[in-house]
């Protein structure tokens, strides 16, 4: 392995400068030729769940209704200061045939008056799927056009509103969001590097790998959507820009600081960039292998959002890897010393002693029994706030952005139509003959709905637009009017009153056109259906719909809307943390195994792992719940916190030991760990640093998304402490407790260093050790 990687180090020197061409050109076509990922981005959930959930089905047995794709766009006119007059309705009944020209609409119809008379409904729908957020934004575009086209008159005010038109608002910020989280975390990385490094070009050189994959890997992941087929989500989105910045600078680091290392003990910068990646290329390389194999286990999962996440991060890593391999080296042998000016004239020796982590180390060593125990209080304390989470955001239903067309438009909903459910819960009920031979089922089931405990208001054909109607009189104007959804808008003849011929027409919403399904309209006891406690009814109202069908005879039966999709999400989530969480700790145990040619290491470092991520839940329930005011944290952040910090946290874990057993063959445990210690400290917590300082930016450049507010701050602070506290503090401590039993089942477990080895006698690489870090020979240097 070490071979491949001095190979890779002189392929990478010698043609330096054409790697850095492809690499740019690379990216160049990208951009040119290949679509945005914004363009295949979808912001809901429920569009994430399998074909074969209840919700789903039920969604389709209501196709017949309105197809479950189909985009149901609501415009809503106002006049805030009078009623409705003559020519606003006059406008209004115009305006909603004009909008029956757009593209893909096929129905728009005027749905409702409100009570004051100073407000009106217009229903579009069209055929564009609702999963299609290129098509819906044409729609909402499209829409608007036409308003802009047709003014309105004078005092009269049209916004649209609803679930599609707040999705295409939210698709919007989203979009605003991506970009300023990318732009403050390059300048939030290069700020960190300035001060880490004191150097002019060490910071950019650093950080133009990880920007250079984060351009690409967008348009690479949006082509092979069609390919590999999976879904992306806004939160992959934005994941995937913080982890390529990240964790592509941690790699970056790590590379950096050893050729400063390198070049600080009088290599030529040729020869440190070399040896560096020989020696690091190795961590470099498992490291985004641990990344890779975790999320890669995503694909396994059967709620789509998972899957989403797997493939996309996957290759932006994979992308950072060959970066990190080919184009960091690259552009540090290109600018060699020049890379690290200014240099301080101490920087221009050897090291003398490893800086304050080796003093840190040093003393840490003498005592790692109380260093333990106090580590494992301390995260055990906050641990045990984490059981008392309650998982919230199933439904990902936020409100439209403040400001925005949609924003208002759902303001006038609900002031001029408090009592209409425009989400409402649906139950469907399919015969096996037309329901009009036994009417009195309809009756049967519109009685037993309404008195159930669980409804608050049930809307169906015996009450279309919230008036009575005599379940005789309905089977006296399906005879005389034939299906009631196959009725133009307008009557043409004068076999019934105007009034009783819309009554009867809005029975189409309730009855299918051949007779053999019925659907009710309900508004849930629980509460609104984005929340939980509407959620947790979902198995009752689906039992009481089950029985109810069985009772009346129906064959098919359903329960569709938000708190139905929603409980089918929390179930697939929960079903993937089961099995999907086992498979993440073994696959990335197996490569710690491998990288460290140990089977005792991986143990504790995934031990290390489980304290971390419950003390950051932890932390996240005392922030977000108890100093906050959230209700519960979003359902996926456990499974982040976990995936993230385990994936991520070896790589910190595999930096650090691999420098220790490289130290093992030339010191005895104690002074290997100070060594090691002192050389990877600066760089960990630098890294660390990095990729916190990213998901903090990612969670403050939210834009007031609760759900991404919530990942990107406790991931940040889970990786703080991961990184000041675990790697550095608790795994160094449990490596000595060990001994060289941590190597196991390896040679070096057997081996003790040579005493008469030049590396503990004032050799090149390392020197002896006391406890607190000190050189026992001749200062050469300082690691900052």
């Amino acid at each position: 392995m070490s071979r491949f990687f001095e190979r890779l180090g002189v392929f990478a020197v010698r043609f330096k400068y054409a790697i850095v061409v492809v690499w740019i050109a690379g990216l160049i076509a990208a951009l040119a030729f290949l679509p945005s990922i914004g363009s295949v981005v979808q912001n809901n959930f429920s569009n994430f769940l399998p074909t074969n959930s209840p919700s789903i089905k039920a969604a389709q047995l209501a196709d017949v209704f309105q197809k479950s794709t189909d985009s149901t766009v609501v415009v809503v006119a106002d006049n805030p200061h009078a009623a409705l007059t003559t020519a606003d309705t006059t406008y209004l009944n115009s305006l909603s045939q004009t909008l029956k020209s757009v593209p893909s609409v096929v129905k728009s119809n005027v749905a409702a008056i409100s009570a004051n008379g100073k407000a009106e409904q217009i229903e579009v729908v069209s055929s564009t799927s609702q999963f299609n957020d290129l098509g819906i934004k044409s729609l909402v575009n499209d829409l608007q056009a036409k308003l802009q086209s047709n003014p309105a008159p004078a005092d009269l005010q049209i916004h649209l509103a609803g679930t599609v038109a707040t999705a295409v608002a939210q698709a919007d910020q989203n979009n605003s969001s991506a970009s300023a989280t990318q732009g403050f975390s390059v300048l939030f990385i290069l700020v960190l590097l300035f001060i880490v490094f004191r150097s002019v070009l060490a910071p950019f050189l650093t950080l133009l790998p990880a920007l250079i994959v984060t351009l690409l890997a967008g348009p690479v992941v949006a082509r092979l959507t069609s390919v590999l087929h999976y879904q992306v989500s806004s939160v992959t989105q934005l994941l995937m820009i913080v982890l390529v910045l990240g964790a592509g600078t941690d790699y970056g680091l790590f590379l950096v600081f050893r050729t400063r290392e390198e070049l600080n003990r009088g290599r030529s910068p040729q020869e440190a960039v070399e040896f560096a990646l020989s020696k690091v290329g190795e961590s470099i390389t498992f490291s985004a292998l641990t990344v890779i194999a975790a999320v890669l286990m995503l694909i396994t999962a059967t709620f789509g959002f998972y899957r989403g996440l797997g493939y996309p991060l996957a290759i932006a890593v994979f992308l950072m890897l060959l970066a990190g391999l080919t184009l960091q080296p690259a552009l540090l042998a290109i600018f060699g010393k020049a890379a690290f000016w200014p240099r301080r004239k101490s920087e221009k020796r050897q090291e003398a002693k490893y800086g304050l982590w080796g003093r840190i180390a040093g003393r840490l060593v003498m005592r790692p029994v109380v260093t333990l125990l106090i580590g494992v209080a301390f995260f055990g304390v906050l641990a045990f706030f984490a059981p008392l989470n309650r998982p919230s955001g199933f439904a990902s239903n936020a409100a439209a952005p403040t400001g925005t067309n949609a924003y208002y438009g759902n303001q006038d909903l609900t002031r001029y139509f408090p009592k209409a459910s425009f989400n409402p819960t649906e139950l469907i009920f399919r015969f096996s003959s037309p329901i009009w031979n036994h009417i009195g089922t309809l009756e049967t089931l519109d009685t037993d709905i309404s008195h159930s405990s669980l409804f608050t208001q049930v809307d169906g054909a015996l009450n279309p637009a919230g008036v009575a109607l005599p379940v005789a009189q309905l089977q006296r104007l399906h005879a005389l009017l034939g299906p009631a959804s196959t009725l133009p808008q307008v009557s043409t003849g004068h076999l019934v009153p105007a009034g009783v011929y819309q009554l009867y027409r809005a029975t189409g919403n309730y009855i299918s056109s051949n007779g053999d399904e019925v659907l009710f309209e309900t508004t849930l006891t629980a509460g609104s259906p984005g929340q939980n406690p509407a959620i947790n009814a979902v198995p009752a109202i689906r039992s009481f719909t089950t029985t109810l069908a069985k009772q009346v005879g129906a064959t098919k039966s359903g329960v569709a809307g938000e708190a139905p999709a929603s409980y089918d999400v929390s179930s697939a989530s929960n079903h993937d943390l089961v099995h999907i969480v086992p498979l993440v700790i073994l696959i990335i145990a197996i490569l710690l195994a491998l990288v460290l040619r140990s089977v005792v290491a991986p143990v504790f470092l995934v031990v290390s792992v489980g304290l971390s991520f419950f003390a950051a839940l932890g932390v996240a329930v005392l922030l977000f719940m108890k100093i906050g005011s959230h209700s519960g944290l979003i359902f996926i952040l456990p499974f982040m916190l976990f995936l993230f910090l385990l994936a991520l946290g070896e790589d910190y874990n595999i930096l650090v030991m691999t420098r220790i057993r490289e130290e093992s063959h030339h010191h005895t445990i104690r002074e290997a760990v100070v060594a090691a210690i002192g050389a990877t400290g600066p760089a960990v917590t630098s890294a660390g640093m990095v990729l916190a300082g990213t998901f903090l930016v990612l969670g403050l450049a939210s834009a007031g998304q609760a759900e991404v507010e919530e990942i990107g701050i406790s991931l940040a602070l889970g990786i703080l402490m991961d990184t000041f506290l675990v790697r550095t503090l608790l795994v160094p401590s449990a490596v000595v407790l060990l001994g060289r039993w941590s190597w196991w089942p390896s040679k070096l477990s057997d081996v003790e260093p040579d005493p008469d080895s030049p590396h503990r006698h004032g050799g090149q690489q390392t020197s002896s050790l006391s406890a607190t870090g000190e050189s026992n020979r001749e200062p050469e240097g300082q690691l900052t």
